[in-house]
């Protein structure tokens, strides 16, 4: 399964389609092909059959799946964190004040930003999840011989 990778994809700012589980190949092959996407599969023939828009991720683990995407392919890991819904990839928006107050006080207590998505109304806030996830892009874009210089 790729859904964490696919997670810390959308959690450093890139937009990461995630396939249902049980789609056919030939229906995930269209849809690549329709919107423009690199298809990631652990399945060989998948890979293969999508040619060059197609890449093999065969590890198992998420952020050894990351490291090898980041030898494949130019990656920024800390491309724009923490602005796509991590379930949905919907870009998140500003959260309004009535979101953040029905958060729990340790939650709302934060410095923020709060955020929002607009497609299942998840608010995200940066607490100790984000934290941990962000150490985890760092890690990333440090042994990453393919992400840009930051200023």
């Amino acid at each position: 399964m790729l859904g964490r990778l696919a997670r810390l994809l959308r959690a450093a700012g890139h937009d990461a389609a995630l396939a249902a589980p049980g789609t056919p190949d030939s229906a995930l092959l269209a849809a690549a092909r329709r919107e423009g996407r690199t298809l990631l599969a652990r399945d060989r023939h998948l890979a293969e059959t999508a040619a060059e828009s197609g890449l093999l991720l065969p590890e198992d683990r998420p952020e050894a799946q990351a490291r090898h995407l980041s030898r494949l392919r130019r990656i920024d890991w800390r491309l724009a964190p923490f602005t796509r819904c991590l379930i949905d990839n919907t870009p998140l928006r500003q959260a309004m004040t009535g979101a953040v107050a029905a958060l729990p006080a340790a939650s709302r207590d934060g410095a923020g930003p709060f955020r929002a998505c607009p497609a299942c109304g998840r608010i995200y806030w940066p607490g100790s999840h984000v934290r941990r996830m962000s150490a985890t892009l760092d890690r990333l874009a440090a042994t990453s011989p393919s992400t840009p210089d930051r200023p």
